[in-house]
């Protein structure tokens, strides 16, 4: 009988240090942003909006479906996904300006800039409304950020 309980305590602890690294490998988004532009090229006018740029990759192993997701600023600004399919390795471009989608390339649609120079965030959820990344920056930085 002794040894049963030794072993049930070690089952429970295993499986303890088991879970407890659970969290650490799903924090991990594989649908994620990897480069915001946030600062056009040049004085922001509204002739150069698509200078502005979220990259979004997805480093799954299967396409993944994106109608319905959103990206987001801290403003409140948001882009909504329609029938759109990131396939498995591959990277699309979300410009903030108008434009017609072609490919990887899709287009917010504003007149203006979304991300602020002076410091954002920018959020990306799922079509259930779930965070799945967030990406910021600071009010003094490069123009762009690699998440």
């Amino acid at each position: 009988m002794r040894v049963r309980r030794m072993s049930s305590i070690a089952a429970v602890g295993a499986a303890a240090v088991i879970c407890a690294a659970a969290p650490s490998t799903a924090a991990t988004p594989t649908v994620h942003f990897s480069r915001i532009q946030y600062d056009a090229p040049g004085k922001d006018t509204s002739a150069n909006v698509n200078g502005e740029y979220v990259k979004i990759t997805n480093s799954k192993s299967y396409t993944e479906n994106l109608k319905g997701w959103t990206v987001r600023d801290k403003a409140g600004h948001v882009y909504t996904f329609g029938s759109y399919s990131l396939p498995a390795g591959h990277s699309l471009w979300l410009y903030s300006g108008k434009g017609r989608d072609s490919g990887a390339n899709l287009y917010w649609g504003s007149g203006w800039h979304i991300w602020n120079n002076t410091g954002d965030t920018a959020y990306l959820r799922n079509g259930r409304g779930t965070s799945i990344d967030t990406c910021s920056w600071p009010k003094d930085g490069a123009g762009y950020t690699n998440c």
